[in-house]
């Protein structure tokens, strides 16, 4: 009777790990990453020429996004373009009426943000994924990290801060700031462009571009270009001239302010 028993329930027990297996696969393949693509990036021009006339300029970002698994070419997947400028620090203020008069009564410096961010994408970039997802790869203009001198402290806060909401609107209102969900258009299935727009305002420095792909709110690529912002003719010596010879450039400056002086008195004095 006991190897009747044995037999009998190796039969359950085999089914079992078979089943068990099985849910394995099915899970695997549920929670398995977003299928790898091959991004191909393509910009415009490598550099923005600035001279006394500049009042902005466009440049524009081709991709083309190639399957690695053989999906079909109408596939096509949400796309995210994020442009950053080079970093400095900036200071928000707070006004209060101190005495019946408005001055600065409190302020938050911002380390290294860009000076320059453009979000550019397909669609709202609130439905291509969860949350998290979204703020772990900065996707959206306000999920990007803006580092904080708090007190003593660095960190980055919550995008309710008062002084982060006006730091973000104060960039906007420049130009400098900017997310468009319609600024990706598709030529084709996979071919896709997005048109960057450069205000007068912009600093010089490079530029970061990041490509971002989505599939089932998932990243399935991620790829990397540049361009350079660059002053031209007679701004570009008298800025490498006050960076080179600082002292030279201070006395020309001062002498240059005596002469004009001079020939205005000289011109509107009275007899």
């Amino acid at each position: 009777m006991s190897p009747v028993r044995h037999r009998a329930g190796a039969g359950p027990a085999w089914l079992a790990r078979l089943a068990f297996l099985a849910l394995a696969l099915i899970a695997g393949v549920i929670t398995s990453p977003a299928r790898a693509d091959r991004l191909v990036l393509s910009v415009s021009q490598q550099m923005v020429s600035i001279s006394s006339s500049f009042s902005g300029a466009e440049l524009v970002v081709f991709g083309v996004a190639e399957t690695t698994d053989g999906a079909p070419l109408d596939d096509a997947p949400d796309v995210v373009v994020t442009v950053r400028g080079p970093a400095e620090d900036f200071t928000t203020w707070r006004k209060a009426q101190v005495l019946g008069l408005w001055v600065n009564t409190d302020s938050r410096t911002f380390i290294g943000v860009p000076a320059f961010l453009t979000v550019l994408s397909n669609r709202p970039t609130d439905e291509m994924a969860s949350l998290t997802i979204l703020r772990r790869e900065q996707i959206g203009l306000s999920r990007n990290i803006f580092v904080q001198r708090v007190g003593s402290d660095f960190a980055d806060v919550v995008p309710t801060d008062p002084f982060r909401a006006a730091f973000l609107r104060l960039q906007s209102a420049q130009g400098l700031y900017e997310e468009n969900p319609k600024g990706v258009t598709f030529l084709a299935p996979r071919v896709f462009r997005a048109e960057v727009r450069i205000p007068g305002a912009a600093p010089i420095g490079q530029y970061q571009i990041e490509v971002k792909l989505l599939r089932n709110g998932l990243i399935s690529a991620t790829e990397q270009a540049h361009f350079d912002v660059r002053k031209i003719g007679f701004e570009q010596r008298v800025a490498e001239f006050a960076l080179n010879d600082a002292l030279l450039y201070g006395l020309a400056v001062a002498l240059g302010s005596l002469v004009v002086g001079f020939i205005a008195n000289i011109l509107f004095r009275k007899e």
